[in-house]
């Protein structure tokens, strides 16, 4: 008894295609189960295509927003840095405005003072006015209130500032320092 048994080996290799997933031979692939795929694989790309837009366009809006708030942000640093140089040089200002009180006539103090003033407008500091005007709080600071004098033709009206103590100062549209005013009754 010779029996030779023959066992086959299939090979396999890497680059053979992979086995479908339906291997039933009755199963035929040009029925209309396949167009449903077709459509549902079309269907489902298409909602992907369109979520992915979406998020796309939201983050591109996104970072929009954050470097408009990051130039916004770099800005008003700016202008607080400036705005707090500036106050620094308030009291040379200040001192300027003394000597030339004492000693009207020094050139030299006329010269500082001219350099500062044409500094400051070069930079946007101005002045507030307060003589004569009406008190406003949110420019000035009221730190005396006298009577009103008894002539009517030299009496200014109600909360008028009558003398200026300290001058007080703006940066563009925001105050540096509100002045120190004498206010009439």
């Amino acid at each position: 008894m010779n029996d030779d048994k023959k066992v086959k080996i299939d090979a396999v290799s890497v680059n053979d295609p992979t086995p479908a997933a339906n291997t039933d031979p009755d199963t035929d692939a040009s029925t209309p189960d396949s167009e449903i795929d077709d459509a549902e694989r079309v269907e489902k790309l298409s909602a992907q295509l369109t979520e992915l837009t979406d998020k796309y366009l939201r983050l591109a809006a996104e970072l929009e927003n954050t470097r408009r708030r990051a130039a916004l942000d770099m800005e008003t640093a700016t202008r607080n840095r400036a705005m707090a140089i500036a106050k620094k040089f308030l009291p040379v200002m200040d001192a300027i405005d003394s000597a030339t009180s004492h000693n009207p006539d020094d050139e030299g103090i006329k010269s500082m003072r001219l350099a500062m003033e044409s500094a400051f407008a070069q930079i946007g500091i101005t002045k507030i006015e307060s003589l004569g005007h009406v008190l406003n709080p949110q420019f000035h600071n009221a730190i005396q209130v006298i009577d009103a004098p008894a002539d009517a033709d030299t009496r200014p009206a109600p909360n008028t500032i009558v003398q200026e103590l300290q001058p007080g100062y703006m940066f563009g549209d925001t105050v540096l320092r509100t002045a120190m005013v004498v206010v009439c009754k």
